[in-house]
């Protein structure tokens, strides 16, 4: 069962010892000749001119949204896909070697590395990081769970948050609200198990969504909440009432989904990755021994694109998270993105190996006038991690930008960026 735990002195790892570096020129000229999909690599300049390091162009994953394990399948907003950690995964890291993501969200990167034979450890100063995530390193099997909510009285008569009325049914309402409460009776009383966490985080992605999938009525994307008042808008305009919806049934199939594809092979991974997944700082990690982690694969907060707050308002309450007393990052200014990533930076280089590799995805922001790359190559060059290269993945348009009618290729971000780097 992976173990949750805050940042502490105490080290989760002891000091590894390299077996030998991963070879970067070998992927160099793996991305130099890569054609999987049907396409040539492009080898571009970097965008700052006054800077030599080679960008490595090309689609170098699929953009399939069902190409990846369904213990992914959990939203939260602006997280990339497996296939990301994966591409980095199998080839710059053998098994049983520390994978990291100091930024881990909904926590990709520290699963594809355990169903992948790697060890995992994450961390996020979002509480709700570990609740998404935790369950399913010890996923329960289906019957578990439909014992455990068949034992949950969700039918009590309750006083409701009216506002939140904007997008529940009264009914549907009544059975959150008591769920919401029988997991924290739990909670407080020490009773709260695997079953529980699994139910809990199931019901936290459940919900807000624009499916029968979810608890809500049409609303945004499943991984943001809109304001009461918005919802309200949405109401108006769509002249639609939220409908009653069976939170009971509606867990259980999203249990049946992200079981779906689950063997007793994966459960072994899982149980043997040893992951620890910490509540803290990017900058701050010293539960993390120093030279312990092989490689990182991560994609921090872009400046001032996603308020992870106010997208998660609705999943802090529904978790009795006090989403203000939570100290998340936003930057308005570049200069303070690059000065935090330079800090994050010298924790990295602190807890890799020699030679261990960083894989930091960032993107177009600004309706590309910025590429953060451009920020990241001498913000990692003073915490003493040297660039490698850039990998730009080169796709269209996602699902959730579809749903938003924005065609990337002309608004927002179209790639993912990647910056290797290295310590030396």
């Amino acid at each position: 069962m992976a173990q949750t735990v805050r940042a502490a002195p105490e080290r989760l790892f002891p000091e590894a010892e390299a077996p030998g570096p991963p070879a970067p020129a070998a992927f160099e000229a793996e991305l130099a000749a890569f054609d999987r999909f049907g396409k040539r690599t492009r080898i571009v300049p970097f965008p700052d001119r006054g800077t030599e390091l080679p960008v490595y162009v090309n689609e170098f994953w699929t953009s399939k949204q069902r190409a990846a394990h369904s213990l992914h399948e959990i939203s939260y907003r602006a997280c990339f896909k497996p296939q990301l950690p994966r591409f980095f995964i199998t080839r710059l890291t053998r098994p049983d070697e520390l994978v990291h993501d100091p930024f881990m969200g909904r926590g990709t990167t520290p699963l594809e590395a355990a169903l992948l034979g790697r060890r995992a450890v994450g961390s996020d100063l979002n509480p709700l990081s570990v609740r998404l995530l935790a369950p399913r390193f010890d996923p329960p099997e289906l019957v578990e769970v439909e014992r455990r909510l068949a034992s949950f009285d969700l039918e009590r008569s309750r006083v409701l948050p009216e506002d939140l009325l904007a997008f529940y049914h009264p009914a549907t309402l009544r059975r959150i609200v008591n769920l919401r409460e029988e997991l924290r009776r739990r909670r407080t009383g020490g009773s709260l198990d695997g079953v529980d966490r699994w139910i809990q985080m199931v019901a936290t992605n459940r919900l807000t969504g624009h499916s029968p999938g979810f608890f809500s009525v049409y609303t945004l994307p499943p991984n943001q909440a809109a304001s009461v008042r918005s919802q309200r808008r949405i109401n108006e305009r769509r002249n639609q009432a939220p409908p009653e919806r069976d939170v009971r049934a509606l867990i259980l199939r999203k249990t049946r989904s992200l079981l779906a594809r689950l063997g007793p092979g994966d459960r072994a991974r899982l149980s043997g990755a040893g992951a620890r997944l910490l509540t803290a700082s990017a900058d701050r990690t010293p539960a993390i021994a120093g030279g312990s982690v092989r490689l990182v694969v991560t994609s921090p907060p872009f400046l001032d694109v996603v308020n992870y707050r106010a997208d998660n308002w609705l999943r802090c309450w529904f978790n009795g998270v006090d989403g203000d007393k939570v100290a998340l990052w936003h930057w308005t200014r570049a200069a303070d993105w690059q000065e935090a990533m330079t800090r994050v930076f010298r924790e990295l280089h602190r807890v890799l190996v020699p030679s261990g590799l960083v894989a930091f995805e960032v993107g177009e922001v600004r309706s590309g006038r910025l590429l953060l790359e451009t920020l990241v190559v001498p913000a990692a060059r003073d915490a003493g991690l040297e660039p490698r290269l850039v990998l730009v993945n080169d796709q269209r348009f996602t699902k959730t930008s579809n749903c938003w009618g924005v065609d990337n290729r002309r608004k927002g971000t179209n790639t993912n960026r990647v910056v290797l780097l290295q310590k030396s």
